[in-house]
């Protein structure tokens, strides 16, 4: 029964949709170690939660006895994935591709025992793969399968751009089902095509069909899917304090989902969660979450920073330190100067928003000039701050 118990929450918890269940599960229940598969295009240089829910149900494989198969997309990262996209994803320069990748094998790691993990890159037999073979392969999909789709039909009924290359990419990643030989895969739903595409052409080179679980899609800080192109995640490399602060911005709504699709405490408690004030429900799961890729004495420490900064309206511990020999500076550029902000327009808006504190008066003015002062305090929003220091 307990064994019954796990194999359900393995299919359930973070889970969407399986093809084939049935299947999937006497595979378990007869004790086969199974070839767990993942692919992740390095399309940016970090990891965030979003990428964390299919690697958590990577690890409850893996903690399971299973082989985890952990693919960078090194070549179908160039190529570009259009699934979630409302319009055609550019291709990457290859050198981009490869310094967004440099470290994706310890952010994984975060989650994963790398140790005990097979990882491949898949520009290793994609690259060798001539017309004749993507022809045979291309000779399972017809256009209308593709074209069904649904951000697919959106682009055409729009009348957007549809590249060719476009078409070729779930052939990529079903083809890399077949060079790692999966007996599962794991990936979001917007991944359904491609994930199904595996299955077809395993079965066109001989293989038994993987079985598919599909992670739901996540929503990032504005409430929107969480994506690197939009700036609202929560990455795995973010400093404890930082992700701290992310965690409890995030709006009310989202709390239960966050504690069962990126974190690994029982739904027992969860329930028990359920029932105290969404503030300390936030508190919570970003201590868990801090706990989980820093470990719990970041976790705790990031925790104490926050109630002093917010709670107590105290300064941080540690904040950044700008050095200048400038007597006085314009705001905007001061802003860009600090790095607390990336343009002059942002700057602009955050100033005429009340954003802006010097020296804990709030500045609406953003022509007037700043007078500097040795120790003075920039504070932008609610949780950045830098110390100005007289050369």
């Amino acid at each position: 029964m307990e064994n019954e118990q796990k194999i359900e929450e393995l299919l359930t918890r973070g889970v969407e949709e399986v093809i084939d269940k049935e299947n999937l599960k006497k595979k378990l229940r007869s004790g086969k170690k199974l070839r767990v598969k993942l692919g992740i295009d390095p399309t940016s240089p970090n990891l965030h939660l979003g990428r964390a829910i299919p690697l958590l149900k990577l690890k409850d494989f893996q903690d399971a006895g299973h082989k985890v198969v952990f693919i960078i997309g090194d070549f179908t990262g160039v190529i570009g994935d259009t699934s979630d996209k409302e319009s055609e994803r550019p291709m990457l320069d290859a050198k981009i591709v490869k310094q967004n990748m440099k470290t994706y094998v310890e952010q994984a790691g975060r989650i994963l025992n790398i140790k005990k993990c097979e990882i491949h890159y898949n520009s290793k037999w994609l690259k060798k793969l001539g017309y004749g073979e993507i022809g045979k392969q291309a000779d399972k999909f017809s256009l209308s399968e593709f074209i069904a789709r649904e951000n697919i039909k959106k682009r055409l009924e729009e009348g957007k751009r549809i590249s060719l290359r476009e078409l070729l990419y779930p052939l990529m990643q079903g083809y890399d089902s077949v060079a790692v030989k999966a007996d599962v895969e794991i990936g979001g739903t917007d991944q359904r095509f491609n994930l199904l595409a595996g299955r077809e052409l395993q079965r066109a080179y001989g293989q038994e069909s993987q079985d598919i679980i599909m992670n739901p899609l996540i929503e990032g800080l504005d409430g929107r899917k969480m994506s690197s192109s939009w700036g609202n995640t929560v990455n795995l490399l973010d400093n404890p304090q930082n992700m701290f602060g992310k965690i409890m911005s995030l709006k009310d709504e989202f709390i239960i989902k966050y504690f069962i699709l990126c974190t690994r405490i029982s739904l027992n408690e969860i329930e028990e969660i359920r029932k105290i004030n969404p503030r300390d429900q936030k508190a919570k799961l970003a201590q868990e979450l801090v706990k989980i890729y820093h470990g719990e004495k970041q976790a705790k420490k990031a925790l104490e920073e926050f109630d002093k900064v917010f709670k107590n309206k105290e300064l941080p511990s540690d904040m950044p330190v700008f050095s200048t020999d400038k007597k006085e500076y314009f705001m905007l550029d001061l802003l860009c100067d600090t790095k607390m902000v990336g343009s002059k327009n942002e700057a602009k808006r955050l100033v005429e928003a009340g954003a802006v504190d010097v020296d804990n008066t709030t500045e609406k003015d953003w022509k007037k000039p700043v007078e500097i002062k040795e120790g003075m305090i920039i504070k932008v929003g609610s949780r950045k701050f830098v110390k100005i220091k007289i050369k």
